[in-house]
Order: C-alpha cells, then structure tokens, then sequence
C-alpha cells in the first residue's frame, strides 16, 4: 500500500493491501477499496463506495456525491458499487443513489474517458466505453459492450441494449435496443455489423439478427405488432434478446428508423 502523505482519509474507510492513493486525494467516508486500485491526485470518494480490484481512478474524478436532485435530501444512504478492472479517468463524476437504500453501479472492464458523468442510479454493464463527456441522466441503464461517442447525452431512465453504438454529440430519450447503430436525435441508423463480428458473432446469427431488424422497422408493422409476430417463430438467444428489450421498452418507447437508412453492411 503507497499513501501519499497529503492525502486525507477516513478513519473508517478500509482499503486493501495493493492500493496507491496519490497526492491530495480525499475519502471522506466509509470507503471500501480493493487490492490493486489506484487514485489519482486530487480524485475524491465521497459518501459509501465500494471499489473493486485493479480500477483506475483518475485525476480529479469525484465518486459518491449527492444526485443533482432538488428533492435529494443528504441524510439518504445510498452508495456506488464499481466492480474490477475499470479506468476511469480525470473529471469524470458518479453520483450516489437517489433514495434510500439506492446505488448507482458500474460492472468491470468499463472505460470511462475524461468528463464522463454518471448520474444517481446508473446501470452501466460490462465491457462499456464512455468517450470524453458523455451524459448519463439517473436511472439510464448501458449493456454490456456498449460503445458511447463523445458529448451524447441521455434522459433520465433510458436504456441502452448490449453492443450498442451512439454517435457523438447526439442525444436520446428513447430506448435503444440491443446492436443498432443510434445517432441524432432518437435515430437509428442500422446494425452494428462491424460490432457483431467483433463480438464473435456467427455469420447465421448475424443474418437472423438482420432479419430481427427488418421485421421490427422495415416490415410496415409497428412496434407492438412487431413484437407479436416474432414470437411466431424460434429464434437464437441473441435475438431472443432483442425483442425482450424492445417488448420491455419504458414508456417513452424505442428510437426510429433514420429516413432512406438502407441495410447494414454485412
């Protein structure tokens, strides 16, 4: 363990054997902080965190603060959970839950760049990368391999399906369902065809997820409809998935089909 001596830590935080805490850090409460993680200089934990093993927390990053909630009262216990393996890097915020008992979480092996903020009750999975200031609203829910462009931002209790790409600078306050391309302004743009053999998706998996896609936005149907007429018919797991995510969708519903988008690349 390497403790900087500038640092200014809680005498109830427990942090394992492994840990460096750099410079001017503070852990302002009953932090638990696994083998291996580095905090960089300056970054704070603030309130109940649980930190994995082997994660990055970079230069300035605060984790633990109260949701940007008027209603947020400070007596509330609530917490992040952060898993193992994540890197987190400068300036990025994760806020606490919002009610009693809630906790914001972030799963392993995520990348968070510079600026990435999340806010209380995010569910991010596994796998994630967040470019430089992304915006997660409370409640937004990111699968697993997700990969979110620079500057796009979501509403609050979005959610946003496994293998998923967003464009930069765009913006969401529908759903996005598992292996689409979102863009815009609640727009899809196609498959994320690159992202699926990547993922070591088979070629017949690969074609049966195109045809998932058809049917969902090209079929004439509408959403509803769309998803009665898939259970007529056996699928894979993944595609499985899919249209649980779209039959499952909040109430503000999925995003649409970009204008003259035609088939995704395969």
């Amino acid at each position: 363990m390497s403790i900087h001596p500038t640092a200014i830590i809680h005498p109830d935080a427990e942090i394992a054997d492994g840990v460096e805490v750099g410079p001017y850090v503070c852990i302002e409460g009953s932090a638990l902080i696994g083998t291996g993680c580095t905090l960089q200089a300056h970054s704070i934990l603030t309130g109940d965190v649980q930190l994995g093993e082997n994660n990055l927390i970079g230069y300035g990053a605060v984790i633990g603060a109260a949701p940007q909630a008027l209603s947020f009262h400070p007596g509330i216990k609530s917490s992040v959970i952060i898993g193992n393996g994540n890197t987190i890097r400068e300036s990025c915020t994760i806020h606490r839950g919002m009610k009693e008992g809630g906790v914001t979480r972030v799963g392993d092996h995520n990348f968070l760049m510079a600026g990435s903020h999340l806010g209380h009750d995010v569910q991010l999975g596994h796998h994630v990368i967040l470019a430089n200031n992304v915006l997660l609203g409370g409640h937004v829910e990111i699968g697993d391999r997700a990969f979110i462009g620079g500057g796009a931002v979501f509403h609050q209790f979005v959610r946003v399906g496994e293998l998923v790409v967003a464009q930069g600078n765009s913006a969401f306050s529908k759903d996005i369902p598992p292996y689409l391309i979102g863009a815009e302004r609640n727009e899809a743009f196609g498959l994320n065809a690159v992202g699926l053999r990547r993922a070591g998706f088979t070629q017949e998996t690969r074609n049966e997820i195109k045809e998932a896609f058809k049917l969902l936005y090209k079929s004439g149907l509408n959403t509803r409809q769309a998803v009665i007429e898939s259970k007529k018919r056996v699928w894979s797991e993944a595609v499985q998935l899919f249209f649980r995510f779209v039959e499952t969708a909040t109430k503000r519903g999925i995003v649409s089909l970009a204008y003259q988008t035609g088939d995704s690349p395969e």
